[in-house]
Parts: structure tokens; C-alpha cells; sequence
């Protein structure tokens, strides 16, 4: 437990030299650090995660996952340790505002990663429809690309169609063939039951529209299997550029594709909109909590003791800079006093200098 607490009073940033001479204060300092170490902790696995939907390979993922957890416990420990308590509440708040700004977008940068992989299943499914649009637009799109397979398909059903009207024809033939020999009376029949010459006449007809549509059959059947074969060529040519964009359109399930898949589901769901909302409340809770016990907890004996020590470095530092200055001051004054005559005599020399140039030049205007 001491090295536990140890490790957490440095999560603190804490002055331990102080915090030991200040025991009741080690618990709260324990709860500070233990909240930035988890904080950086979350911020690893949320990176990991966020990374791996990117590189999809492990080892790079955790490299730079834990690299970011360390930087945002950097950060969170540096934002906690710069603070200090005041005697004024409205001087501290004034100071901690940054601090919570930068620890909410740190919250928020968390925790969209981890949200991402707590509606992992909805979000998949939500790709998948996108990935069924994306497959029919795709086919849509290359149907109008090859417009030659429906022109051929549009020959085969005409051809169907002039068969069928051929088979139509045919049947037609067969009953009144049929009403002839049976005697029904019909505009097209005698009445007459039994094989007469009406009856062989209707049969002559039926088999001429038989071997019409045996002929027709056999002539479409071929221009048919041209016509098909054509048709697997140009599908087989689409089927090939499909295949093409598939790997784009399986590959959608990247970062940016799964945000834009949270949204919509949060959209339409305001179950899912109010889950994410709480979500990011619980992290910037998480993030902003060592700042708030900062700032809600009373002035301790650890900060009267750190800000004692920080004034004893100042007036150390005044000390040494009065000494600094006193002693600058007395060579200074030594030194003028030491240069003083042969100061006084560069003088002279001067003003004895100017004095004689005066007179000359009063002598040459006499």
C-alpha cells in the first residue's frame, strides 16, 4: 500500500517532501492521482481502439495507444499539479478556467472512440445497410454503363413475343380443327360433324401453322443463344467492374464511417442520442474531477506548507538579489573613487584645451 500510494501521489503531482509532513492530506492526493491515472488509462484503450479501425493491425495500435494515454496523463497530471489554493475562491476559479476548457476537449476526444466501441453492434449494423445501398447503386450505375444488355435483351423478347403469337396462331387453328370435326357451329365452322371437306381443309392449315412454328421455333432458337451469349460477354465485363469496387465498398467500416454511423443512429434514436449524451457527461465528470476536488476542497497544511516554500524561494530569491545589487553598487563606488584624479585631470586638460582655442579666435576677430 505505501508504494501504491506513492505512485499515486506522483499521478498527484505532489510534492512528497510536503505531503509526508502532512499525513491527513495523503488520502485526498491518493484520490487525485488514482482519477489522472485512470483518466490516461481510458485515453489508451480509446486510442488503441480508434487506431486499430484505422491501421487494422494490433502492435501498431497499442505502440501509439499507449503513447497517447501517456501524453494525456502528462497533460491531466501537469493541469493538476499547476494549481494552486488561494486565499480568494474568485482568483483560483479565474486560473482554473483554462483548465477546465482544455479538460473538457480532452474528455471529448476520450471518449468518442469508446463510444464508437460500446454501439460496435448497432454502428455494424448500421454499415451493413449502407454497404446494401452502395452494392444496389453500384449495379444501378453500371446497368445504365452497359445499356447494349437490355437493347439484347429487348431482341430476345421480341423474338419470345413473335413465337408466341405464332403458338397463338397455331392454337387457334387447332380449335376450329377440333369444332370442324366435332360439329360445332362457329363463323369459321360448316357444323357438320365427321372428317369432310371442310375439316381437311382446317387440317391442311394446322399443319402449315405447326411447321411455320417448328421453323419459327428452330430460326429464333439460334438468334437466341447469339443473343445470349453476347449477354453473358457484357455481364461478365460488368460482373469484372463491379468486382472492382467491391473492396472499396466492404472496406467501408473506417473511423470516419462509423462516426457518420453513430450520428444517424443517435438521430433516429433517441435512446441512442440520450446513452451518448451520458457518455460524455460521465468522461468530462471523469476528466474535470481532480480540478472541482481542487477547487471544492478547503486550504489544507500541504498548501500552507507549499506556498510557505514557495515564498521562502522568493525571498531567497530577493535576498540574493539585494546582495547581487549591494555588491554591484560597492565596485561601482570603488572604482569611481580610485579613477576620480585621473578623471578630474582628463578634465582639466579639456576645459584648458577649449579655454585656448576661445582666445585664439577673440585674438583674430581684434
Amino acid at each position: 500500500m505505501n508504494h501504491l500510494s506513492r505512485f499515486f501521489w506522483f499521478c498527484s503531482g505532489a510534492n512528497f517532501s510536503i505531503l509526508k509532513r502532512t499525513p491527513t492530506e495523503s488520502n485526498k492526493y491518493v484520490g487525485i492521482g488514482a482519477t489522472v491515472f485512470f483518466t490516461g488509462v481510458l485515453a489508451a484503450i480509446s486510442a488503441g481502439y480508434a487506431l486499430f479501425t484505422v491501421f487494422q493491425s494490433l502492435i501498431p495500435s497499442i505502440g501509439f495507444g499507449l503513447l497517447w494515454g501517456l501524453m494525456i496523463f502528462n497533460l491531466d497530471r501537469f493541469i493538476v499539479s499547476s494549481m494552486r489554493k488561494k486565499e480568494n475562491a474568485w482568483t483560483e476559479w479565474k486560473l482554473a478556467i483554462p483548465r477546465l476548457v482544455l479538460a473538457i476537449l480532452l474528455a471529448l476526444v476520450i471518449s468518442k472512440p469508446l463510444e464508437l466501441k460500446m454501439f460496435e453492434r448497432e454502428i455494424n449494423r448500421k454499415l451493413d445497410e449502407k454497404k446494401i445501398e452502395f452494392i444496389a447503386e453500384s449495379k444501378a450505375n453500371l446497368a445504365k454503363g452497359f445499356p447494349e444488355i437490355l437493347e439484347l435483351e429487348g431482341k430476345i423478347e421480341a423474338l419470345k413475343d413473335e413465337i408466341s403469337k405464332a403458338e397463338a396462331f397455331r392454337d387457334q387453328i387447332q380449335q376450329e380443327y377440333d369444332a370442324e370435326r366435332f360439329g360445332e357451329k362457329t363463323s369459321g365452322t360448316s357444323g357438320i360433324v365427321g372428317l369432310g371437306a371442310n375439316a381437311k381443309k382446317k387440317e391442311e392449315q394446322l399443319d402449315a401453322a405447326q411447321l411455320a412454328l417448328e421453323q419459327l421455333r428452330s430460326r429464333a432458337q439460334i438468334r437466341i443463344d447469339t443473343l445470349e451469349t453476347q449477354i453473358r460477354e457484357f455481364m461478365a465485363f460488368r460482373q469484372a467492374e463491379f468486382e472492382k469496387q467491391q473492396p472499396g465498398i466492404e472496406g467501408f467500416d473506417g473511423l470516419a464511417a462509423r462516426m457518420d454511423a453513430l450520428s444517424v443512429l443517435t438521430t433516429e434514436s433517441s435512446a441512442m442520442a440520450m446513452a451518448n449524451i451520458f457518455i460524455l457527461l460521465l468522461f468530462i465528470a471523469i476528466e474535470t474531477a481532480p480540478i472541482f476536488v481542487k477547487l471544492i476542497s478547503p486550504r489544507g497544511p500541504y498548501d500552507e506548507l507549499l506556498e510557505l516554500h514557495e515564498d521562502r524561494v522568493k525571498l531567497f530569491k530577493g535576498e540574493k538579489w539585494t546582495i547581487a545589487k549591494g555588491e554591484s553598487e560597492a565596485r561601482v563606488g570603488y572604482f569611481q573613487e580610485t579613477h576620480f584624479y585621473a578623471t578630474d585631470l582628463k578634465k582639466e586638460k579639456t576645459n584648458r584645451k577649449n579655454r585656448a582655442e576661445t582666445d585664439r579666435e577673440l585674438a583674430n576677430w581684434d
